[in-house]
């Protein structure tokens, strides 16, 4: 593939709005996880909520779009200057030639469960839209509209590769000439839907999660957005770009991956080969690392048959939560962090890695070395993508 320049990027997690916030905590080793105190959810578990993301005012013509996960849409927008690259964009591009390809994996499904407990007489009540809320391109709808786009846009919602599988997208999109440059993203917010839903498929830890740990037992479902601008390498540019993109589906199961991961090696093996790079060049592994028992040690078999038992890996999960639809986009931005500043951080909360694990996966952080980082994101279903991102170096 050619490679996609990312001219801007942003996201905003538990651990505040904006990547600098996150940046901080994966230095500091932060988390942004506490007990579950969502609205009226009665769960022994933790979460990742944004702090203020309630309070957030969409612009007054947008204001049928209301809801949490809109919310928390624009309130990742205002991050970083992300708004402003936007505009600067459409100076250069007419609003038909961006695109806009977005993930999420429940769009605003928290104001339809809002509106069914105010059913009256088999009615729902008058202030409740569909379209702008739970709708899948309801995420989409709002952010074209803030933004001013008119080019191709759609949702992508395949569990928790969503935003991940965005870039693909965006990157076929371009080579197709249907659009020169391309928003891409994903948002996803805390709802009963997910938390009841995971807490019934006995998927939820009773503390923060631990990924890769001897102990783990779950996951801590977190919410978040980001966002990045995409397109072609222009002449001089050395920032970050997505090299290399890997996708493949299992069939294997609806909620239980592949034991063996070989639809996660696939993805893995994919994303390399399209970028023209060996197994040995891929500095650090961000891995898709749920901590469930199964999910990390699929995704351990699937890392050590590609890339061996040596290659620095780690899950950030323990800092935000597992974002789901959102997990893709905030994966890729932790990708360009530790591009960026030329670190890899640890996996936190993981107290002693599980025997029957064998990749290396950090417990502290490790400086230093690093050039090109592989992100992967594997989805209910078998839904698996993997991004190969690098520095401008490399």
């Amino acid at each position: 593939m050619k490679p996609l320049a990312i001219h801007a990027y942003t996201a905003t997690t538990a651990l505040g709005a904006g990547r600098e916030a996150l940046w901080r905590a994966l230095r500091e080793q932060r988390s942004g996880l506490e007990p579950c105190d969502f609205e009226d959810a009665d769960l022994a578990t933790w979460i990742g909520r944004v702090p203020g993301c309630e309070d957030v005012a969409l612009p007054a013509p947008l204001a049928d779009w209301m809801c949490r996960n809109n919310q928390l849409a624009e309130l990742t927008l205002q991050q970083d200057g992300f708004l402003d690259a936007v505009e600067q964009a459409l100076t250069r591009h007419a609003p038909e030639r961006i695109g806009l390809f977005l993930g999420t994996s429940t769009s605003g499904i928290r104001s339809t469960e809002r509106a069914y407990r105010e059913v009256v007489d088999g009615r729902l009540p008058d202030w409740f839209s569909f379209e702008h809320t739970h709708d899948y391109f309801a995420l989409c709808g709002y952010v074209q509209r803030r933004l001013g786009l008119a080019g191709p846009a759609l949702t992508i919602s395949t569990a928790c590769s969503s935003s991940a599988k965005v870039f693909a997208s965006a990157a076929r999109s371009i080579a197709a000439g249907f659009c020169d440059v391309a928003v891409v993203g994903g948002v996803d917010s805390l709802c009963l839907t997910t938390l009841y839903g995971f807490a019934s498929l006995q998927l939820t830890s009773p503390e923060p999660c631990r990924p890769w740990d001897a102990q783990r037992s779950g996951i801590s479902i977190g919410e978040a957005g980001g966002f990045a601008l995409v397109g072609p390498i222009d002449e001089g540019d050395s920032g970050t770009r997505v090299i290399g993109i890997g996708e493949s589906g299992d069939a294997y199961h609806m909620a239980a991956p592949e034991p063996d991961g070989r639809g996660a090696a696939l993805a893995m093996r994919r994303a390399l080969a399209s970028a023209g790079v060996a197994a040995d060049a891929v500095d650090y592994i961000n891995l898709h690392g749920t901590a469930t028992p199964a999910n990390d040690q699929a995704e351990d078999r699937a890392v050590v048959d590609v890339f061996g038992a040596s290659t620095p890996a780690s899950s950030t999960k323990g800092w935000t939560g597992h974002t789901l639809g959102a997990a893709g986009i905030v994966e890729a931005v932790v990708a360009c962090l530790a591009l960026e500043h030329d670190y890899r951080p640890a996996t936190l909360n993981t107290r002693e890695v599980g025997r029957e694990l064998s990749c290396r996966v950090l417990t502290a952080p490790e400086p230093g070395g690093v050039k090109r980082v592989l992100s992967n994101n594997f989805g209910f279903g078998g839904s698996n993508c993997s991004l190969l991102l690098a520095g401008g170096a490399a």
